[in-house]
């Protein structure tokens, strides 16, 4: 008999295949396995979309709550000028009242009535100012905390400047002046970058980060 007869008794035993590795095995002698339960590569919490949540705020956002101070800077300006004139028209129709009660036919009667009118629209004019100029600032520091609804109220709020800041400048246009146009162009500049920042995907993803 022979030992390469597959039925000799006596012979070697054939050979087997090598047994493949089992689960939970490595293909490769000191590699981890990179099985159900171990991570690829460290990462931060992440967001639909995305690979990692953003540590520090991105620069567009940066750029915008820049420009909301420095708008509640023109509004805070603004409010105080147009309270200064509704004072001013308020002192002349207290002098037309005051002339008129010294005459028999009263001519400044209405001069007086449509003064104290005008003051309280200035007024009104001055407080709306005055209240964009707290949104803009309180829309600004919120930016550092703030969720979903600061971020929505920056684009409608950014979107509505950026509308008057349009009519503002088809005005200046249609006047011919250059020093007209200038100003509502920065606004539209600023009104668009405010606007853009929080719906760019790094703006996105910094008001849906998780809070702690």
């Amino acid at each position: 008999m022979s030992f390469g007869d597959p039925n000799n008794p006596y012979g070697a035993p054939p050979q087997q295949p090598p047994a493949a590795p089992g689960y939970g095995y490595p293909q490769q002698p000191g590699v981890p396995p990179q099985g159900y339960g171990y991570p690829q590569q460290a990462a931060y919490p992440g967001y639909p979309g995305a690979n990692a949540m953003p540590q520090s705020m991105p620069g567009l956002l940066v750029t915008a709550r820049v420009f909301l101070y420095l708008i509640s800077a023109v509004q805070i300006i603004a409010g105080l000028i147009w309270l200064y004139v509704a004072a001013f028209v308020n002192d002349v129709s207290n002098t037309a009242d005051d002339l008129g009660s010294s005459s028999d036919d009263n001519p400044f009667d209405s001069i007086g009535d449509g003064g104290h009118m005008a003051a309280g629209l200035i007024v009104f004019i001055a407080l709306i100012a005055l209240g964009l100029a707290a949104l803009s600032i309180t829309l600004g520091v919120k930016f550092g905390r703030g969720a979903q609804g600061v971020r929505i109220t920056t684009v409608v709020y950014g979107a509505l400047g950026g509308v008057v800041g349009l009519l503002m400048l088809f005005v200046g246009m249609d006047s011919g002046l250059a020093s007209a146009v200038i100003f509502p162009l920065i606004w539209v500049v600023f009104a668009a970058v405010i606007t853009a920042a929080p719906v760019v995907p790094s703006g996105t993803a910094w008001f849906n980060r998780p809070r702690y």
